[in-house]
């Protein structure tokens, strides 16, 4: 059960002010009866907003195909970002959407965006080790050695003290490669291949868990069910 103009604020209908304004002039409902209460709690289950159910009241889960040139920053000093792709109303949610981890300007590819605090936790902890598979075009043919090396766990990168995870690269072209990851250091990808002399020249995540884009064109977005990563 949740206060009205809380409710209507949080789901970024409007300010909380304005929220009181739209209850007492009768454009919200509480199973079909008007309620100019905006104090009054009430099941968002039972709520509509001049005559139409709640948008998404038990929260948003989206997988996006993200475009080079956008950021994962809601900082505005830091360029153009992903939360510009979604409705209006998405992004004035409190809590407010965020992504699942990060994907740097120059990375394209998919990306989970939610609402729910304690799943971008369980998502981006390392010791539920999700796998991130990421496809790489490197400045320099690729050597059969990296793969031992990468999958070792033995890789300590510049000015870090702890060894990363076993990785699993696939060579797939003399310059291109896969290479997933169950854990998400910054620009991880790219620096284990710099610590090897290879610049990574294109990098585009493929997978998180058993999620996929599919067809899913750059720049758009999907809903996934709300238990798409239910605990069993």
């Amino acid at each position: 059960m949740r206060r009205l103009d809380q409710l209507l604020a949080n789901l970024g209908y409007c300010s909380r002010r304005e929220a009181r304004g739209w209850i007492q002039a009768g454009r919200v409902t509480v199973r079909g009866a008007v309620n100019d209460d905006f104090g009054a709690k009430a099941d968002p289950a039972d709520v509509r907003v001049d005559g139409e159910p709640l948008d998404h009241p038990d929260g948003l889960l989206l997988l996006l195909h993200k475009p080079v040139g956008l950021v994962c920053s809601h900082e505005v000093r830091e360029g153009p970002n992903v939360y510009s792709l979604l409705p209006p109303r998405w992004r004035e949610r409190n809590p407010p959407v965020t992504s699942i981890g990060r994907l740097d300007k120059d990375t394209s590819g998919l990306l989970l965006l939610t609402d729910q605090s304690e799943l971008v936790h369980r998502l981006t902890s390392p010791k539920h080790k999700v796998p991130k598979v990421y496809r790489a075009t490197v400045g320099a043919d690729l050597s059969p050695a990296l793969i031992p090396l990468f999958a070792r766990g033995t890789l300590v990168l510049p000015d870090e003290k702890t060894p990363c995870a076993p990785a699993e690269l696939k060579i797939l072209s003399p310059r291109e490669a896969e290479l997933t990851l169950t854990e998400g250091r910054y620009h991880q990808v790219r620096r284990m291949f710099a610590s090897q002399g290879l610049e990574v020249l294109a990098l585009h995540r493929a997978r998180f868990g058993h999620l996929e884009l599919g067809d899913l064109p750059a720049g758009q977005w999907r809903e996934l069910p709300p238990d798409t990563f239910a605990v069993t």
